[in-house]
């Protein structure tokens, strides 16, 4: 059968065309006016229309409940034409102090519980505004927002609350939309506040410097959250997810019988499920141990009893709880809300970001509608005075005037009115015509100038408005801030392991082909001068200890190679062994390249940018650099560019005002102040820092403290101390004067340090064999001197290196 239909009725089009069109304007609906919340509010459409529903029916705080059915009906017969439990369900949860953290509807008679009992019918209910929800609504008839019609257009409703708290944040979200959905937990109101107001004071803040303030979820049902990653996560890239537990006790009966307490739950977890789900668990065997369990919880506090039998130990229960149970649960957190109706996903900065764009739009418009009011008035009270001081003639024109329109006409004729200062002469009792009135309109008028210039600064001034904003979010936070009841504690991932490692001073010895070493430094006695000294390590015949110092088992040990390149560990990182061990070879523990030998080595606590790392190079050049450019954990970075036929020597850690000094094989020294090196980039080459002769190399270089003493050791075992103070400061480049007479005898020199006469250090030969000496005992001698003997030596042996050991009671 055809059916003929009139013609241009019909209109031809695709399937799947027409599909897609409808899908994606159902999901659009779905997404703005459902499922997500606007990141001004905090709040879904039907949020929104109750409290504002609840708002025109003057359910204030200070007044009585009303049936939940009148609320019901107000806000789907006016704003929300969708089912009645909906909306009840969205009014209750808002009045449900296990569900929000900061409640909205100050709800009466039951209103469901943790247990998962559903709310009483809408006829057996009331509820009002709580006084936290009136922030929401404060200033709303003050042209702070946009309105729009209803559903049917007879009415208007807000688009958005002015939201003087930071809702979305401090009671989260949690929505399904289509192809998307969004779960934001709850915050501290004082923490978001705080950041609120950092941000305000240094518009510039970082997501790391926010997180300071707040430092994670609050929830609710207080509870634990285990570890920082999650938090860190979502902080960042507005997605993570947060692990939480139960808060427990464990606590100790008369008859020694151990049980576990519980009296704090993950957020949106079901009490009563998870009491079932224990007694689950114990009776398939999943949990030992378990001989009773009593929920206690009553109207002062939850308190849910698991008892124990003796022989079982606690901790294992309770991990197998957390394991298997939803004491501990996920919250998965998806920062997606609307921004301009668009759904977006955003991080915390750009959260907080939003909602003072929000509040700064609300203060203008409300500082523009109040100025404007002003201005009326001030206008109209300029009538009155005006009137005032032409009373008897006004009376008179008025009194032969035949209607009110012929007496306005006549006012503004004769006097210059407004239409509205007009009209309110007219309106003006008998009464106002007194001299106190009088008096009184002038301070008004007063009042009103004063008022009309600071709303005038307001708008013209973004610090002060901003300060506004910032003021009135003190207000509220003093107002309704209370303590976190969520817990952070470190995860198994956060602990750092430096707090399970003991600080303590090590010694760290590396070989000339590459075998390192840490040991404590309380291996070594301390010995006089002459004595023969200890084992240091085992070597090889074609090996010897070319690096040792001492360091704390915390501090960065930086390692830079004969090609300039810069490799760190922490001194924990370091193998122990013992002393006659020979060490772990160092290209297992970092990554050096082929042709690559540790030149030189540092131990520093931080890599901060008030100091310098100042480097020296057996051809005399020197170098310095701010340390923190080497604040990187990646390895193999450039620390100075070195020639092919030149080496490092030396390097250390200055704070930009020290003197250095350099001394060389054949026995010349140079000091010059530190400012004379500029300070370069890490792959810079230097300068030069002493001209040499020629078959000389610089041996050392360190900072010239000129209440110290300059050490110096020869290859034979020989050396002196010579006061700072000798070695005049000098400019840089030049050739340096004697620092000590090299002879057959004592040989040339192999190495320098600045010491003090309550120092210790160490000297190693090149067979391996360590003596430590109390600096105290070393002869205090000129500069142009041979030294005294240091270390008996063997024969075919010679002295390779000397460390200044850092002694417990010294500030290094």
């Amino acid at each position: 059968m055809s059916v003929d239909f009139p013609i241009g009725k019909v209109i031809p089009t695709v399937l799947e065309e027409e599909m897609r069109s409808s899908y994606l304007n159902y999901a659009m609906s779905v997404i703005v006016d459902r499922a997500l919340p606007d990141v001004r509010d905090g709040l879904k459409p039907v949020q929104r229309r109750i409290l504002y529903s609840m708002f025109e029916l003057g359910l204030r705080p200070d007044r009585p409940h009303k049936k939940s059915a009148r609320v019901t009906g107000e806000c789907m017969g006016k704003y929300h034409p969708h089912g009645d439990s909906a909306i009840y369900d969205a009014m209750v949860r808002m009045g449900q102090d296990f569900s929000y953290r900061y409640m909205l509807v100050d709800g009466h008679g039951n209103f469901g519980s943790i247990d998962g009992d559903p709310p009483a019918a809408m006829r057996y209910t009331e509820a009002r505004l709580s006084r936290l929800a009136l922030e929401m609504l404060r200033d709303i008839d003050k042209d702070t927002v946009d309105f729009y019609p209803n559903f049917d257009e007879s009415l208007e409703q807000p688009r958005v609350l002015p939201g003087r708290i930071p809702n979305l944040l401090i009671n989260g979200a949690t929505g399904i939309a289509v192809g998307m959905s969004t779960n934001i937990p709850p915050h501290n109101l004082n923490e978001v506040i705080d950041a609120l107001v950092l941000m305000i004071d240094k518009p510039d803040v970082t997501i790391k410097e926010i997180m300071k303030v707040i430092k994670g979820p609050d929830f609710p049902t207080g509870a634990v959250i285990v570890g920082r990653d999650g938090i860190e996560e979502a902080y960042n890239t507005g997605r993570g997810r947060v692990v939480m537990r139960a808060r427990v006790n464990i606590e100790t009966e008369r008859n020694n019988r151990q049980r576990i307490v519980v009296t704090e739950i993950p957020y949106m977890v079901n009490k009563a499920q998870l009491v079932e789900r224990i007694a689950m668990l114990h009776n398939e065997k999943k949990v030992e141990g378990i001989a009773a369990l009593r929920d206690e919880s009553d109207r002062h506090g939850m308190r849910i009893v698991i008892e124990l039998r003796r022989d079982v130990n606690p901790h294992v229960t309770l991990n197998q709880l957390y394991k298997h149970s939803p004491m501990q649960a996920t919250f998965g957190v998806i920062m997606l809300c609307l921004v301009d109706n668009e759904p977006k996903i955003l991080n915390i900065r750009q959260m907080l970001g939003y909602y003072l764009d929000h509040q700064r739009d609300v203060v203008t418009r409300r500082t523009q509608f109040e100025l404007n009011k002003a201005q009326d008035d001030a206008h109209l009270v300029e009538g009155y005075l005006l009137a005032l001081d032409h009373i008897d003639e006004i009376i008179s024109i008025i009194r032969s005037s035949a209607n009110d329109q012929d007496a306005k006409e006549k006012l503004i004729a004769r006097f210059g009115f407004t239409e509205r200062q007009a009209v309110g002469i007219l309106d003006m009792q008998l009464r106002r015509l007194t001299g106190l009135e009088r008096d009184k309109l002038e301070i008004r008028y007063a009042e009103l100038k004063k008022t009309i210039a600071e709303l005038q600064e307001i708008l013209n001034n973004e610090s002060r408005l901003m300060g506004v904003i910032r003021e009135e979010l003190l207000a509220v936070r003093e107002k309704f801030g209370d303590e976190r009841r969520t817990e952070i504690v470190a995860g198994e991932d956060d602990i750092d392991i430096e707090d399970l490692i003991a600080e303590e001073d090590v010694v760290i010895t590396l070989t000339h082909t590459g075998y390192i070493k840490r040991l404590p430094l309380s291996s070594w006695r301390s010995q006089k001068r002459g004595g023969r000294g200890i084992i240091a390590m085992s070597t090889k015949e074609e090996d010897f200890v070319e690096h040792l110092f001492v360091s704390s088992t915390h501090t960065n040990v930086l390692f830079i190679t004969n090609r300039g390149l810069m490799y760190r560990l922490r001194a924990y990182e370091i193998p122990d062994a013992g002393r006659n061990a020979r060490g772990t070879a160092i290209v297992n523990l970092l990554e050096i390249g082929k042709g690559e030998r540790i030149q030189a080595t540092l131990h520093v606590d931080e890599l901060d940018d008030k100091h310098y790392l100042v480097t020296a190079t057996r051809n005399g050049t020197i170098k310095k650099t701010l340390l923190s450019e080497y604040d990187s954990k990646r390895n193999g970075l450039i620390a100075v560019t070195i020639d092919d036929d030149d080496e490092l020597v030396g390097v250390a850690v200055t704070n930009g005002n020290c003197d250095l000094i350099m001394v060389t094989r054949l026995g010349q020294a140079i000091r010059f102040h530190e400012s004379e090196v500029r300070a370069m980039g890490r792959s810079a080459r230097g300068v030069k820092g002493i001209t040499l002769e020629r078959n000389d190399a610089v041996v050392g270089f360190d900072i010239a403290d000129t209440d110290k003493d300059l050490l110096v050791a020869t290859t034979s075992g020989y050396g002196k101390r010579t006061p700072i103070g000798e070695y005049r400061v000098t400019s840089r480049a030049g050739k340096g004067i004697r620092t000590l007479n090299i002879t057959p005898k004592n040989g040339y020199i192999v190495g320098i340090k600045v010491v003090s006469a309550d120092d210790e250090v160490m000297f190693i030969t090149r067979e391996g064999i360590l003596i430590r000496m109390e600096i105290a005992g070393i002869s205090v001698m000129g500069r142009a001197t041979q030294g005294v003997r240091l270390m008996k030596l063997e024969e075919d042996d010679e002295l390779i290196a000397l460390a200044h050991v850092v002694t417990n009671e010294e500030d290094e």
